[in-house]
């Protein structure tokens, strides 16, 4: 979590900021993070990074015609030194993954003192808004990335129709409506760039999740339908996926190149449905393993050794991680995996 300072300086930068340019990652915590920033002021730009975890010198010229007068990087795992060097603007990282070093940039990031701390993206965003009106977003947010807020008996409290009661993180997500709007910030950023962004546009006026999910609005019928296109795709490999459950302590699925990547969202579900179990999602792209491997237990440390002498890299939380491998390594990766598994080398 931030301390106040922090808070107090970040709130002070985003008052104070004529033209901030707001770089973040295209999932549901680095939306929600957005989201709960820009709706403080309504003031700059947005840029989702897509297909990569790592800000460089390939998205200087983009930041250049923007011409912001300070950026927020939020929930970016790896920010490059060249890129900072180049932009010559006030930097302020919020970030939770692993902590790195870097010069000239405002870094928030609470596993720099803690480095078991998990805190999203999310949360300190609502810790800097500390906007009522959006608490519903920063629940979505904190919700997406597997973490149950210390705020959520306020939420429940005030949207008793998505949660009615506090639970575990698989029943809230998976058993009842907030798992819906949970979904729904992952999904309305698939698609062709301009539905993406009117999508995301739309989503920095919406008033309340009811506008969405009860379709008040013609902006929220606009979103819900959008939703249901989308989610209509993931129920249909999320039932393939399905099928590859067996006795083994493995859920594995791979599926080719489609419209829309659900790697994420499927390990997710599957990961919460089978507890006991590691699901690894993959996607093959351009000659490569595109995959997300999750489970209710540390992979981290079995998922690095398995990498060792693989072309491929990977990492990410202790039971959630990402992983990219060359198509031609991807069956010795496996082996590799279910060996350091099989060692109990998880940690």
């Amino acid at each position: 979590m931030l301390h106040s300072a922090q808070i107090s300086m970040l709130q002070e930068e985003l008052k104070t900021a004529k033209n901030p340019l707001f770089i973040y990652d295209s999932d549901a915590d680095g939306l929600c993070s957005f989201l709960l920033l820009y709706r403080v002021h309504r003031e700059g730009k947005g840029i989702r990074v897509t297909n990569t975890s790592k800000m460089d010198e390939q998205f200087v010229r983009k930041v250049q015609e923007i011409n912001p007068d300070k950026i927020f990087v939020l929930d970016i795992p790896t920010l490059d030194q060249q890129f900072v060097d180049a932009v010559k603007v006030p930097i302020f990282w919020i970030d939770h993954h692993q902590p790195q070093q870097i010069k000239n940039v405002h870094y928030f990031n609470p596993r720099l003192k803690d480095a078991a701390a998990y805190v999203p993206t999310t949360r300190m965003a609502y810790q800097v808004s500390q906007d009522q009106d959006d608490l519903w977003i920063a629940a979505a947010g904190c919700l997406a990335d597997w973490h149950m807020p210390d705020f959520i008996d306020s939420f429940i409290e005030k949207f008793p129709e998505l949660l009615p009661e506090k639970t575990d993180l698989a029943t809230a997500l998976y058993k009842h409506q907030v798992g819906k709007l949970v979904k729904l910030f992952f999904f309305l950023q698939k698609g062709s760039s301009p539905e993406v962004h009117k999508s995301i546009s739309i989503l920095t006026k919406i008033k309340s999740p009811q506008e969405i999910l009860q379709q008040q609005s013609s902006p929220g019928k606009f979103l819900y339908k959008r939703f249901e296109k989308v989610n209509a795709k993931y129920e249909e490999v999320l039932a393939q996926a399905k099928k590859n459950i067996s006795k083994s302590k493995i859920i594995l699925f791979t599926y080719n190149s489609t419209q829309w990547s659900f790697t994420t969202n499927v390990a997710n579900e599957l990961s919460a449905l089978y507890p006991k179990k590691v699901v690894i999602i993959a996607r093959e792209k351009s000659g490569s393993m595109k995959c997300s491997l999750r489970a209710q237990f540390a992979i981290a440390g079995a998922l690095e050794k398995a990498l060792v002498g693989i072309e491929g890299y990977g990492g990410g939380h202790p039971n959630a991680c990402g992983a990219v491998i060359k198509q031609e390594d991807w069956s010795r990766f496996l082996d590799n995996f279910k060996e350091e598994l099989k060692h109990g080398h998880s940690n």
